[in-house]
């Protein structure tokens, strides 16, 4: 991904992870100039050796390079796109989304990407401007012009300390906005006062040997666990083939053997390198410290640096450094220890390099797994996953009604479920197959 104002922002979100990054550029302005972003395409287009070349640009905030920044990066992909198909995806708030957005969005075919945090009050806990003003009505003003010029958006909302308490709030907002496909970020930074006077960053890496605190804002392992369960359980009985949340469609693809098209859940990583404004190149998004710079592309080609010996032991360090507890956990196969950014924690045994959300990822994977497992026999026989819903339904009828037999239930009497109602105005008629 590129991030052609670097870290510069409009926002200043209380958990953003990006927007220190800017003590590393002493430039006044970020912004990427015409020959690094002619350099950049140029490579960037010559390295993919597939006919469809998808750019990505993210922040810090995008937009704040304007739409004549964006109109010459069309040309520039024109001129070197040599028959491949290029294709765009944009990150933003959203806060600057007007009609000449919206509009050269929607002749230009880009797939944007909007971060919000569910209803307003949730959105705006930490989502605030420089001046400390709410942003969640911006941002809904850029979704409805979104709709009214139908450019396609998708939803990323980090699950944080405040809103990892309301999963179905969040998920039923953003499915009433329009989102079709949800992608959930959970927030998880450490902090360390030595590491803020090395370099001037206060967020580190886990491999950070001195303190490390978990910020006030992180969410906790048990919260996002179920946090993630709620959605799911909506998701899983009305939305499956309606809606698409990425962490489940991952989860099916581990769980039928396939790559799942996300990094962090994938064996390995080290693919996904990202792009400062300046031409510098590092070896993740969350990994842009000084020890994990690769070199420039001013100085050297893409494909040296993807293929340099030090971005091959990166993304090999998310196998080789699983500990054991990790390596015999039944859940491998749809974890891989998750993201490296997240292994500061020891594991029972006293071994470094165990995931901070592993106890919310093995709560996840223990719950959803029949579920799964129908979807992959599903797949295997060439039928449709979303058949889960009924079978779910079907499965709590005879649920139901069995226990009915065993307590020959009368109309009047508390209904089985739990719900407190008369199980004649609860789950009576649910039973009539």
């Amino acid at each position: 991904m590129a991030k052609p104002v670097g870290s510069a922002c409009n926002l200043r979100c209380s958990y953003c992870y990006y927007l220190e990054k800017k003590v590393l550029y002493k430039e006044h302005i970020l912004r990427m100039s015409p020959d690094t972003l002619e350099e950049f395409i140029k490579q960037y287009i010559e390295a993919q050796k597939i006919p469809v070349v998808t750019f990505v640009w993210q922040g810090g905030e995008p937009s704040l390079a304007g739409i004549e920044f964006y109109k010459t990066v069309l040309q520039l992909q024109k001129k070197y796109a040599n028959g491949k198909r290029i294709e765009n995806a944009f990150q933003t708030n959203g806060t600057y989304i007007d009609e000449a957005w919206s509009i050269f969005f929607k002749e230009n075919d880009f797939l944007v990407g909007i971060s919000i945090d569910g209803p307003e009050n949730l959105h705006n806990a930490f989502r605030k401007d420089a001046l400390g003003n709410n942003s969640w009505k911006k941002v809904m003003e850029g979704i409805a012009l979104l709709h009214k010029h139908k450019v396609e958006f998708n939803t990323l909302t980090t699950v944080n300390r405040i809103t990892g308490d309301h999963p179905l709030a969040i998920y039923r907002f953003l499915k009433d906005i329009g989102s079709g496909f949800i992608q959930f970020l959970p927030v998880t930074e450490i902090i360390s006062p030595e590491y803020d006077e090395t370099y001037g960053l206060r967020l580190i890496t886990p491999y950070h040997k001195g303190r490390k605190e978990v910020t006030e804002w992180s969410v906790r392992p048990e919260q996002y666990g179920k946090f993630l369960i709620s959605v799911f359980d909506e998701w899983v009985r009305n939305d499956v083939g309606r809606y698409f949340v990425q962490l489940f469609d991952v989860t099916l693809a581990n769980w039928v053997g396939q790559m799942p098209g996300l990094c962090v859940f994938s064996e390995t990583c080290g693919d996904a390198l990202v792009m400062e404004h300046n031409g510098d190149v590092y070896s993740c998004d969350h990994f842009v410290f000084p020890e994990h710079f690769l070199g420039n592309i001013h100085n050297d080609l893409l494909p040296a640096l993807v293929t340099s010996e030090k971005q091959k032991k990166f993304g090999q360090a998310k196998l080789t450094s699983l500990p054991r507890y990790c390596l015999e956990c039944e859940y491998r196969f749809a974890c891989h220890g998750e993201c490296l950014k997240h292994r500061w924690e020891r594991t029972p045994d006293g071994e470094e390099g165990l995931n901070y959300l592993c106890p919310a990822y093995k709560m996840f994977f223990r719950h959803v797994h029949p579920y799964m497992q129908y979807m992959a026999d599903q797949l295997a026989k060439k039928q449709a996953p979303a058949n889960v819903m009924a079978w779910i339904k079907q499965n709590e009828r005879d649920k139901l009604s069995n226990q009915k037999k065993q307590l020959s239930i009368g109309r009047n009497d508390p209904c089985p479920c739990g719900s407190g109602k008369k199980f004649k105005n609860c789950c009576m008629d649910k039973l009539t197959i």
